[in-house]
């Protein structure tokens, strides 16, 4: 998909957005200094070209139950296309998985998940993970508290400072 020129209106609505993706049209125009239908015409245009990929509401994991949050490197034992596709295709299906990356170095995926107690890992690490047709190796590393955590890509190096 070709990139999308922005100029600098267009990078503070995506940043306006990032910080709350529940303004409406003319809070978002307020906020860029622009009137609300060339606003809205650029937020369609962001929306239709793909940059803006979806809206979201995040949720609070501990207060839906999901008080165990790990990290878990895979590794396959055949690392051909096939294996490959069909891990991926797994990992889309396992909704503990928040996040699945296809990795390079010592292990083949990262898998980010979360869980609702160590019962609940431990069900998924036996019968779903390593009983998974291909998979050579698992590691876990729980996390013990959050650093920091957004879904706000930077875009400093779009010209607008964070």
């Amino acid at each position: 998909m070709p990139s999308l020129e922005l100029d600098k209106t267009d990078i503070k609505i995506l940043a306006a957005l990032q910080k709350n993706g529940r303004l409406t049209n003319v809070e978002l125009a307020e906020t860029v200094a622009l009137s609300p239908s060339p606003c809205l015409r650029r937020l369609k245009q962001l929306e239709e070209s793909g940059v803006i990929r979806q809206y979201v509401a995040l949720l609070e994991p501990a207060r839906i139950g999901l008080g165990l949050q790990a990290f878990v490197r895979v590794s396959l034992e055949k690392r051909d296309g096939e294996s490959i596709n069909a891990f991926s295709r797994a990992v889309r299906s396992w909704p503990e998985v928040i996040s699945g990356f296809a990795m390079t170095g010592e292990v083949d995926f990262l898998l980010h998940v979360y869980f609702e107690d160590l019962e609940h890992f431990s069900r998924f690490i036996m019968n779903t993970l390593i009983t998974h047709p291909g998979v050579s190796d698992v590691k876990s590393s729980f996390v013990l508290n959050e650093i920091k955590h957004t879904t706000a890509l930077p875009l400093s190096h779009m010209g607008i400072p964070s």
